[in-house]
């Protein structure tokens, strides 16, 4: 039930099994059995294993031997594959099944995850435990503008693992930290380009659900849910044809702009030809891939100006520009203020 799919094992006398659960609405009423059988020739460690386990008369064992070789013998790889066409089969029969087994799977990464958070800030010095990562605040706010779902789906169970962390497992205060971030993120998608209506929409439905959440691990994973809707909709401006190849290309921008990224390479990720990559990339999101390029390194060096004390040139080589004088031309020119102003 807990992995939601089938699931092969062994009984009490070492026969060989595989069920299937039948679950409906987080309830399990039933399950699909096949079997028993073996997967090797029978011998006597078999008819052993048992004798070991249990008090039985030598007739009985010699007779369980005999009847032993009456059991079908299966393949290791043929039972997986029995096992998937069981799934197949079976699964039909409850209609969330198989999206109950898909969330299951999610939340326990997510919760894996923001545990591993929350023991990196158990190992760090007292001092630090207080303080809250603002850096990583604007990092995910970066990510979230940039549509790297990945990237941002990372931090935010990083600064989860913080919440735990500092507030314990108080699920009232946990959910007035969800909203803080849930505002957050909200702001970020909607500098990003998101429609206004929708997203207000959206935070209205994670705020109205929130009110029906009862436990830690579906509060996560409902922020986790609302986030990636969020950068989804980021992009909703993206015209239908080209909305699948502009994303990807975006999402490879922001992975990679610290780099020596250029118009050839980003194309050469998508398989078009530069020009033409060039200009479906200025229909679709109204900027040049350089303006683009330049405004993701821009947003990168903000947070590292607010929240680093690196020196201008580092945070400039670390957004991505090779030239000082450049770095401080092109901040100007998207924020009004110098790096130096900025960080003042």
């Amino acid at each position: 039930m807990d992995l939601g799919e089938t699931y092969i094992f062994s009984c009490h006398a070492n026969l060989n099994h595989i069920v299937f659960p039948l679950i409906n609405k987080n309830i399990l009423f039933g399950s699909i059995l096949v079997g028993p059988f073996l997967m090797d020739e029978p011998d006597s460690l078999l008819i052993s294993d048992i004798s070991d386990k249990y008090q039985i008369p030598l007739d009985s064992l010699l007779e369980l031997y005999e009847e032993s070789h009456a059991l079908p013998v299966v393949p290791p790889a043929k039972v997986t594959q029995i096992s998937r066409l069981l799934y197949y089969m079976f699964s039909s029969l409850i209609s969330d099944s198989y999206q109950q087994f898909i969330i299951k799977q999610e939340k326990l990464q997510q919760q894996s995850k923001i545990n591993e958070s929350i023991q990196n800030y158990k190992s760090c010095s007292t001092s630090y435990r207080m303080e809250y990562p603002y850096d990583k605040e604007k990092a995910l706010i970066t990510k979230v503008k940039t549509g790297d779902a990945f990237q941002a789906k990372a931090i935010l169970n990083d600064l989860l693992g913080y919440v735990f962390f500092a507030e314990g497992n108080n699920l009232e205060i946990i959910k007035t930290r969800a909203i803080e971030l849930c505002s957050l993120l909200s702001r970020a998608a909607i500098e990003g380009g998101a429609t206004n209506d929708i997203i207000l929409k959206m935070n209205n439905h994670f705020l109205k659900n929130l009110q029906e959440i009862q436990n830690l691990d579906d509060l996560c994973y409902s922020l986790q849910e609302t986030l990636e809707a969020f950068i989804e909709n980021t992009f909703d401006y993206i015209p239908g044809k080209n909305h699948d190849l502009i994303k990807k290309a975006i999402s490879y921008i922001s992975k990679n702009f610290s780099g020596n990224l250029t118009l050839e390479e980003v194309a050469d990720q998508v398989h078009l030809n530069p020009a033409y990559f060039s200009s479906i990339f200025k229909q679709s999101t109204g900027s040049s891939f350089k303006e683009y390029l330049n405004m993701v390194r821009i947003e990168e060096s903000k947070r590292l100006l607010a929240n680093t004390d690196y020196t201008i040139i580092d945070i400039a080589i670390a957004s991505g520009f090779e030239d000082q004088s450049y770095f401080s031309r092109v901040f100007k020119k998207y924020t009004g203020l110098t790096p130096r102003q900025y960080r003042q």
